[in-house]
């Protein structure tokens, strides 16, 4: 399929390839640098899953410490998306003032920082803060990432973006449980407990820095001339990318919601132990990975905007049949990471190809406000635990309220990866007619 438009532009003369294959020392120069580059994405998406997915069984812990309720971890989880909205808000900007380069950099240190910062932490409020940190890095480091993939992969976008965020997911589908597992080690006479599990595992953000600091990046103002061809309002303008903009919040939405929620649900609804709730969420992630790693050739095959349409429903239908099912469909909860993984990085091949000449400018609008989503929605998760545990207490026994509240919460999750297969509908039928279909 290919797309035709205002937005087309050849891409393909200026693949950093071909912009450094001349001569053989050119090619062996080019070689290692492209080596540093590869190194950097998927060394950063490494990190970004373990940041973004230990937390699932370090979130019992903390709410037992702290003693919070369901709805101030929802709260707490929303203030931490708003500072990944901030993030995302300013990180195009920053990568046009001081380069990608450094954007990375900035990224991988604040996520250190708020490491030290989680192990110090005392109260509610003080975690809240390091958290809040962690996600400013996290936003910095999706942008800055998506930009840094958009640039250099610019034959077999799908392929090539899922490929990079296969690495998230392999992270993802062992952090839960070495999270689980380090958070019961014993070191200098002491549990390790939840704190020393985030220090080590935040530390793992220095790495990348190495290949950073070593690889040369894309031109800069090359770069920056692209994304004035483009500006801001009237990518704003055009209703195609609110469209994406909602596929992109609903299925992330539901996506990171599993990561939070999924631990909970299963130890609270069926009484399962940390490690064996945190085993079914690495078999959702191993689902993920597996998926990101050969799904991806099939989205160039039939279409960026028809695979996250078909992947979407599967995950959602999973999902609500896991809960409709019980503890013996819970291998569903897991099945659904096959459907939900393709969506986020087909998206951005959808942005870097419809947006050839201002990819920058679109990943900023768009995940941006996928950001506005992500606060909302891990808002609405919380209290529609709460909500619905306090309208059934009075006519059901506590515990029956509490495992309906937790149905209802986690049916919220399943409906959004629905409800992004029905904005894809939307948005595959509006590019058909333009025949602009990608």
């Amino acid at each position: 399929m290919r797309k035709i438009g205002s937005y087309n532009g050849n891409t393909e003369d200026t693949t950093l390839e071909l912009q450094h294959a001349q001569t053989p020392s050119e090619k062996r120069s080019f070689s290692f640098n492209y080596a540093l580059l590869l190194a950097v994405v998927f060394g950063g998406f490494l990190v970004f899953g373990f940041s973004e997915n230990v937390k699932g069984p370090a979130i019992p812990r903390m709410q037992a410490e702290f003693g919070l309720d369901e709805f101030q971890l929802g709260l707490l989880l929303s203030l931490n998306s708003l500072g990944y909205l901030i993030a995302c808000s300013f990180t195009g900007l920053l990568t046009r003032k001081i380069g990608i380069k450094w954007t990375g950099i900035a990224a991988f240190g604040s996520m250190f920082i708020s490491g030290i910062l989680m192990y110090l932490s005392v109260n509610y409020a003080t975690l809240s803060a390091s958290y809040f940190l962690m996600y400013i890095g996290n936003g910095m480091l999706e942008i800055g990432l998506a930009i840094m993939a958009a640039r250099i992969f610019t034959r077999n976008t799908g392929t090539m973006m899922n490929l990079s965020h296969f690495f998230y997911g392999l992270s993802s589908t062992v952090a839960p449980i070495i999270a689980a597992s380090m958070m019961g080690w014993h070191l200098f006479g002491g549990e390790f407990g939840w704190r020393g599990m985030y220090l080590a595992m935040l530390a793992l953000s220095l790495l990348p820095i190495i290949p950073s600091l070593l690889g040369r990046f894309p031109d800069e103002q090359r770069a920056q001339e692209s994304t004035e061809h483009l500006p801001m309002r009237k990518i704003a303008k055009d209703p195609i990318a609110w469209l994406i903009v909602l596929v992109l919040s609903c299925g992330v939405v539901s996506e990171m919601a599993v990561g939070s929620w999924l631990v909970n649900y299963l130890e609270k609804a069926y009484g399962w132990t940390n490690e064996s709730a945190s085993g079914m969420l690495s078999l959702f992630f191993l689902f993920f990975m597996l998926s990101r790693l050969f799904l991806g050739p099939v989205t160039d095959r039939i279409g960026y905007t028809l695979s996250v349409l078909i992947f979407s429903a599967f995950s959602g239908v999973c999902s609500l049949v896991a809960i409709g099912v019980g503890e013996g469909g819970a291998i569903l909860f897991a099945l659904a990471g096959v459907g939900i993984a393709p969506i986020y990085p087909t998206v951005m091949a959808v942005l870097a190809k419809r947006y050839p000449q201002g990819t920058d400018t679109a990943i900023t609008f768009t995940v941006t406000l996928m950001g506005v989503g992500s606060v909302v929605g891990n808002l609405l998760i919380g209290a529609i635990i709460d909500w619905t545990r306090a309208l059934f207490s009075s006519g059901e026994g506590a515990e029956q309220s509490r495992i309906l509240g937790l149905q209802a919460g986690y049916g919220f999750i399943a409906i959004m990866a629905l409800l992004c297969s029905a904005f894809c509908v939307i948005l595959y039928r509006k590019l058909k007619a333009r025949n602009e279909l990608v």
